[in-house]
């Protein structure tokens, strides 16, 4: 089976246009090798996925005949991905917490002059 056609098959992607995609650019690799859409996939073989910024590594004990429900995707792989890999987006999702909330934009005007109010209020303090 392809390998386009078996990732959207136990549902890593939700079309297999994303999955051609995901291949083409490079973050669908065996071996650390890049790979074709069209390449054949067998048992046995670890693959890894870049996906929402986690590298997933998937190891294929079965090809299916067609897309799977999600139940018995677990038939056909088996999941690889070391716990390290969620963690590091939890410690990005700190990291942008820190910063303005997306959408807020510049400082108003009324910001600018709650900021200056609180820098004198510690001024005084010191």
């Amino acid at each position: 089976m392809r390998i386009d056609k078996y990732l959207w098959c136990i549902r890593l992607f939700k079309t297999r246009n994303i999955a051609t995609t995901a291949c083409k650019k490079g973050q669908v690799k065996i071996e650390d090798n890049n790979l074709k859409p069209s390449r054949e996939v067998f048992g046995g073989e670890i693959i890894t996925i870049r996906k929402n910024q986690i590298n997933y590594k998937i190891k294929v004990l079965d090809i299916p005949e067609n897309r799977v429900g999600a139940k018995l995707v677990d038939l056909y792989r088996k999941d690889l991905t070391p716990k390290e890999e969620f963690e590091k987006t939890d410690l990005l999702k700190f990291a942008k917490d820190y910063y303005r909330k997306k959408g807020t934009g510049r400082p108003t005007k009324k910001d600018r002059r709650d900021i200056e109010d609180y820098y004198e209020t510690n001024e005084e303090d010191d």
